[in-house]
């Protein structure tokens, strides 16, 4: 079942930059799928529309249901609620505990105490920071950080995880273990779309992988079939 459906999307910016054309995109349920290209070809923008903080010039983007080339502003947090996002820059609250940090996106919702305390520590379980929960993030590695921004993103158990350069601050061994992390969010349903230009990161992990050329979804491998060409 589609879990994302794009269909004929176009994204011209105000400067009359094309950044998107006439992209067809199915991504099914539980899929871990990569985004890449080189540096302007529309990888960040086709995420972006995904989470609506871009609106595509035309055509159809159906996430988990939801319309999203056709939400309105004020309903945009309804389709927020069924994602989370990860970003390159860990983006944490610097004056807060890594457990305060992933209570917070639970906090907005006005659930239970007691079940925010559960979902916290079940997730920083999952990514491997239990014994960290009252540590601050100046006191974590960069891959610490990033997997508080992980367990953050995923507590409110979202059907699709958005990860856009999610390694891209990290070096080889520490970038492994966030895809170790993602890999078995991926294996208990989630399903994760991340860019990257890391090629041996995609080699490694044997998943669908897009490529991106100009705007233009120029090849879609299938899992397991991406060779770097470099190599």
């Amino acid at each position: 079942m589609n879990l994302i459906r794009m269909k004929n999307v176009k994204k011209v910016y105000k400067n009359g930059v094309t950044a998107i054309y006439d992209l067809d995109l199915k991504i099914e349920k539980g899929e871990f799928v990569f985004v890449i290209g080189s540096t302007g070809c529309g990888k960040s923008t086709l995420i972006k529309m995904l989470y609506r903080e871009e609106k595509p010039t035309s055509g159809k983007i159906i996430v988990g249901g939801i319309d999203v080339a056709r939400l309105r502003n004020s309903k945009v947090y309804k389709l927020r609620r069924k994602l989370g996002v990860v970003f390159q820059d860990f983006k944490l609250l610097a004056k807060s505990t890594v457990y305060e940090n992933v209570a917070f996106a639970l906090e907005v919702f006005g659930l239970p105490k007691d079940e925010i305390h559960s979902k916290v520590l079940k997730v920083l379980d999952l990514v491997g920071l239990k014994n960290k929960a009252k540590h601050y993030p100046n006191q974590l590695s960069g891959g610490e950080q990033q997997r508080v921004a992980i367990a953050r993103a995923i507590v409110n158990g979202p059907k699709l995880l958005i990860c856009d350069e999610p390694t891209g601050n990290l070096d080889e061994i520490t970038s492994m273990e966030i895809m170790n992390v993602l890999d078995e969010i991926n294996k208990l349903g989630t399903t994760i779309i991340m860019v990257t230009h890391d090629t041996k990161i995609v080699e490694k992990m044997k998943k669908r992988v897009i490529l991106l050329d100009a705007g233009r979804l120029v090849k879609d491998y299938a899992k397991g079939t991406y060779k770097h060409e470099g190599n």
